[in-house]
């Protein structure tokens, strides 16, 4: 039965392969369960339920990849999208979080209707390469900062905006332990490597952190606080219209991104297409609205899945097989309660570092291209709003090719958006 649904066979592959394929990618990613809790929580977000919503919406995201789209690629929520939503909408613009939920589903209609209507490729398209890369490194300097500030490693200073911390603190030296041992664990291919960093730190901030042990495994929490409490009314109003267009293009960006960086590694890709890659999308966006309503930020396809594929899953029976796990993970959420935040810091740091290694990918010879990218990705970082820096980068990328003369290079989906960010900046402010 599973080779004729998942075309096994056709495949190359066989049950057994696709089940280790799927226990691998689930070690990959593990950490999710408990660093998206951690981040939210500091957002106000009840963190029980966070790991509930956080383990159903990447099993739910996972068996919809598998059984609708049969890809070998796992979902959960995003690296870098839970961090703008807690600390740049929440925290920073004083959002309240039921309205940003209400921003994560609203978005996801819109990826839901551009999968529908096909016009993806139009705006993907239509995005230079320069643009999408900066985001993402962006993205990850954002990432980085967090990291620092979680770790104690930088901390506020009101002569320099920023300095060093105490770097004798035990967090901070837990901290800098942990990320090296993910950086060499995974250099030497350990499967798991940042999920093992998360559980050393954790294990050592036992004795030298002052933390408590609260048990292995228990029921479920409650996921009553965050479940339906989206805001969509909120949402819509003028002051986070832009939240919902960030959301939207990173959402856009990392999805297709992902998808097509796994199916190419694993071979599954016809004349540099993805046969099946509208069914991916639309599991991609159901698996946005199904989080905002379960109560987490937005969920997305992961490029850990390559490490699956790499031990040889080809179908969706590999997608599935993670769900199953992230089910299983419901009953350990006394373990996920402990994890303080200077475990987590090495695993976002590191993710942040991978992430700058698009940096090569930038056009650096032509200014017109590599400065608005620059732009984008400083901009992040130092205002510490993901949507600042799309804003700046793609006004600056459309002033600079009419300013020299390359006005027809900019495709009208880059006019619209800068149109779109200027006339916030001007008539809504920051």
């Amino acid at each position: 039965m599973l080779d004729s649904f998942f075309k096994l066979r056709q495949s190359g592959t066989d049950t057994r392969t696709e089940i280790l394929a799927g226990v691998t990618t689930f070690l990959t990613m593990a950490y999710i369960i408990f660093v998206n809790p951690t981040i939210l929580g500091d957002a106000g977000m009840p963190k029980d339920a966070v790991f509930v919503a956080t383990c159903l919406v990447a099993a739910l995201g996972s068996l919809v990849m598998g059984l609708y789209a049969n890809y070998p690629i796992a979902m959960a929520p995003g690296m870098g999208l839970n961090a703008y939503f807690a600390y740049a909408v929440v925290l920073g613009m004083k959002v309240p979080w039921q309205a940003a939920l209400g921003a994560v589903f609203v978005s996801g209609c819109l990826f839901i209707l551009v999968s529908v209507f096909g016009l993806r490729a139009m705006i993907v398209g239509g995005i230079s390469r320069s643009l999408r890369v900066a985001i993402t490194v962006g993205l990850g300097m954002f990432l980085a900062l967090i990291a620092l500030k979680s770790a104690g490693i930088v901390v506020a200073s009101p002569a320099t905006l920023v300095q060093a911390g105490n770097l004798h603190k035990p967090e901070a030296i837990m901290a800098v332990v942990g990320f090296l041992l993910i950086v060499t664990l995974d250099r030497l291919k350990v499967r798991g490597a940042i999920l093992i960093g998360i559980v050393v730190v954790t294990i050592l901030s036992f004795f030298f952190g002052g933390n408590t042990f609260h048990g292995l495994v228990s029921a479920p929490p409650s996921i009553a606080p965050t479940f339906g409490q989206l805001d969509i009314k909120g949402a819509l109003g003028a002051g986070i219209l832009n939240v919902v267009l960030v959301f939207f293009l990173v959402e856009l960006f990392d999805a297709t991104g992902t998808l097509m960086g796994v199916a190419s590694r694993a071979g599954l890709l016809v004349e540099g297409k993805m046969e099946r890659l509208n069914k991916a999308l639309l599991a991609d966006s159901a698996a946005i609205v199904a989080g905002s309503v379960l109560g987490t930020s937005s969920t997305t396809a992961y490029i850990e899945s390559a490490s699956g594929v790499q031990a040889g899953g080809r179908t969706g029976l590999t997608a599935l097989t993670v769900a199953v796990l992230f089910l299983a993970c419901l009953f350990i959420a006394p373990l996920a309660g402990v994890v303080p935040a200077y475990a987590t810091a090495p695993a976002l740091l590191f993710v942040a570092c991978l992430m700058l290694r698009e940096l090569g990918d930038i056009e650096w010879n032509d200014t017109t291209e590599a400065v608005p990218a620059a732009i984008t990705a400083l901009v992040i970082p130092f205002t510490y709003s993901i949507a600042e820096g799309i804003a700046f980068g793609f006004i600056t990328y459309a002033l600079l090719k009419l300013t020299t003369g390359r006005a027809r290079e900019v495709k009208p989906v880059i006019w619209v958006i800068a149109a779109l960010f200027a006339f916030k900046i001007v008539y809504i402010g920051n």
